[in-house]
């Protein structure tokens, strides 16, 4: 254990963690998938120190076909808040990993309508510029709905009309070997809607492996490789 930096919020969320709660709302708990190492295209390892500040990365967990958001924060160590989703369970993100606290991953769901990368184009992503949806940017926006999310502050609503913050991906950083691994979730998942709305995209797409566990390794691409196109707004 000594040798890896786990997300804090893994620990505390499993160790059962808990925040005051209002009346009738439940701190939540991580949930954990199978562990899969973060590779590149190649299938090697991928490094940690490889990954540019403000540049989307994307990798499907903890299934086939849900996208997530891998991104290094640039000059913007990310720090524990405490979150509410759309139910009113609270949890509290406890921050980036890596030396510089500055890793963090997403789920690439918007919260609001469902929007996400698709092979043929991505609505949403993490933009480093300005621009009329994303302010002043350093912000994850989404263009089909103008839905805007903070990664510094574990992905909660700057402005739009999502309902809760994007759903975390508990990473592991070995520093040793300078690897990364997605662990689980933690926030509020949205993987049985999603099946449920694109069910008959994702058969046609992917067949019967759409909702198969991601195991072993998640190949991790850019976002303009991932998505032939990338509408930004």
């Amino acid at each position: 254990m000594k040798r890896r930096d786990f997300v804090r919020a893994c620990a505390a969320a499993a160790g059962g963690a808990a925040l005051p709660t209002p009346s009738g709302a439940a701190a939540l708990t991580a949930r954990m998938y199978s562990r899969a190492k973060l590779v590149d295209a190649r299938g090697d390892p991928l490094r940690a120190a490889s990954l540019a500040a403000g540049r989307n990365y994307v990798f499907d967990y903890p299934y086939a076909s849900t996208p997530c958001f891998l991104l290094r924060l640039r000059d913007r160590p990310a720090t524990a808040v405490d979150l509410k989703t759309e139910s009113g369970s609270i949890y509290r993100w406890e921050g980036g990993v890596g030396p510089g606290r500055d890793l963090v991953a997403y789920s690439a769901i918007c919260a609001h309508k469902m929007t996400y990368p698709t092979k043929q184009v991505s609505f949403i992503g993490y933009r480093d510029d300005p621009s009329p949806a994303a302010g002043r940017g350093r912000v994850i926006a989404c263009c089909s709905d103008r839905s805007v999310y903070d990664p510094a502050a574990g992905a909660k609503v700057v402005s739009g009309p999502a309902p809760q913050p994007l759903c975390t991906i508990l990473l592991e950083h070995d520093p040793k070997a300078d690897e990364l691994h997605a662990l689980g979730t933690f926030g509020g998942e949205m993987f049985a809607e999603f099946f449920r709305k694109y069910e008959f995209r994702l058969q046609l797409e992917q067949g019967p492996r759409a909702r198969n566990a991601v195991e072993g390794t998640a190949v991790v691409r850019e976002l303009e490789t991932y998505s032939t196109q990338w509408a930004k707004c």
